[in-house]
């Protein structure tokens, strides 16, 4: 079986424990406006590989890996099921710990087999979650929210170990509101391990200009570190709150 990559990193220490392995899958359904890899969006192109060709390549890297593993990011690796579900496996037997990086924008509730084959050899998820109101994540990605929705309430029930991330945007994700509710929704997620609130940067300006894609967030400020500090007082707020429900 082949699969379409856009790259690989051999020394990625921001995907994931330790330092990994990390390889950006071509190919993603979703059209964030601040995305920074606009050219993994195509499903088609990129590099063709083969599950022993990658692990190859950790293999010559794995002894600077030791307290790390294989991150799987994109693009949207989900849109590759099945080879995804062969390289993990690959990777378990070889006792390599395994980590998806997803939006979780692909997964199905009625059809969820081709996952569930990833998931069955994935030690963790890192899921991005984009906005926690469907309509606002439609305007921010193309598409509403259900589905990621869904896909965070199946790794709970699965009992796999989750890692959220939150990109805060000026003026799109920067309320106190839309925060605090993210944060309530959270904490109903019981196998959570962990809150990433990344401010927005617009360093992939450059990026799109060379592929002549306009950038819709031109004038948009970056987020300072100050104003993510206190989104992500907002959010455990809002986690807090929800536990208290529960």
């Amino acid at each position: 079986m082949k699969g379409y990559i856009h790259s690989t990193e051999s020394f990625g220490t921001v995907d994931g424990p330790g330092v990994r392995y990390v390889i950006f899958f071509q190919g993603c359904p979703l059209r964030c406006k601040y995305c920074h890899n606009p050219d993994t969006w195509r499903f088609t192109g990129g590099r063709e590989v083969t599950v022993k060709e990658l692990m190859d390549e950790y293999e010559s890297y794995k002894e600077f890996l030791r307290s790390g593993g294989i991150t799987a990011t994109g693009g949207e690796p989900l849109g590759q099921p099945e080879f995804l579900a062969e390289f993990f496996a690959a990777a378990k037997q070889k006792k390599v710990h395994t980590c998806l990086d997803t939006s979780g924008a692909v997964y199905d509730p009625a059809e969820h087999e081709k996952i569930d084959a990833v998931l069955r050899n994935t030690d963790l998820v890192m899921l991005d979650i984009k906005h926690i109101d469907s309509a606002e994540h439609k305007k921010l990605t193309g598409m509403g929210n259900e589905h990621i929705l869904a896909f965070a309430e199946h790794l709970r029930d699965m009992g796999i170990p989750l890692w959220i991330r939150h990109v805060v945007v000026p003026g799109i994700t920067d309320s106190e509101d839309e925060q605090f509710r993210l944060g309530e929704y959270l904490a109903t997620l019981s196998n959570l391990k962990a809150l990433d609130v990344l401010p927005y940067h617009d360093m992939a300006k450059p990026k799109y200009k060379e592929l002549g894609i306009p950038y819709v967030l031109e004038d948009t400020p970056p987020l300072t570190k100050e104003e993510a500090v206190r989104a992500r007082e907002n959010i455990i707020r809002g986690i807090k709150a929800g536990l208290k429900k529960c």
